[in-house]
């Protein structure tokens, strides 16, 4: 497969897996683009690998975590969301501005996160990866990976709503079940 081929087949899939891990489209792109950058010198290389797209993933993790370090900064929303200001359904059915409130409360809690953690999360949840393969893209042991989770969850257990959660991570809603 040519290095074209390869970008037309999975860019976009690339750039929903960095979106996800940056909460950042536009900085996802900004990822994506450096990568791939990148992955074109060395795609003699790279696309003799078993699984070229996991090494492409990894540099995008890796890229994520060391993202000009010091030079840019994350912007934190001000305000949370409290009880008193929370959208209420009116009907039973929730409307589509309170699921994007909520879903936005939890991509900015996300965002607050240590990098690591952010990874961890994502790569668990988003993209179904166990603790081992977490551990081959972070570079680090499994249970590691672990406690990062660990961390993670907790504190965004603190800070968010259980419901909330569950409902926009189904994969915390079937462990609860």
């Amino acid at each position: 497969m040519s290095f074209e081929e390869y970008v037309a087949l999975r860019s976009p899939a690339l750039l929903r897996y960095a979106a996800v891990l940056t909460g950042d489209r536009d900085l996802a792109q900004d990822i994506v683009q450096e990568v791939l950058a990148r992955v074109h010198g060395r795609w003699h290389r790279i696309a003799r690998l078993d699984i070229p797209d996991a090494y492409v993933r990894r540099m995008i993790t890796n890229e994520f975590l060391s993202w000009r370090r010091g030079r840019w900064t994350r912007l934190v929303p001000i305000g949370r969301f409290t009880e008193e200001h929370r959208p209420v359904s009116v009907a039973a059915q929730p409307d589509t501005a309170a699921v994007h409130a909520e879903r936005d409360a939890l991509l900015s809690e996300l965002a607050r996160l240590p990098r690591r953690q952010q990874a961890v999360l994502v790569l668990r949840f988003y993209e179904g990866m166990s603790d081992s393969e977490i551990a081959d893209v972070l570079g680090c042991r499994s249970s590691t990976v672990r406690a990062y989770a660990s961390r993670a969850l907790a504190t965004l257990r603190v800070e968010l709503d259980p419901v909330d959660l569950r409902r926009h991570t189904p994969a915390l809603a079937r462990k609860d079940q």
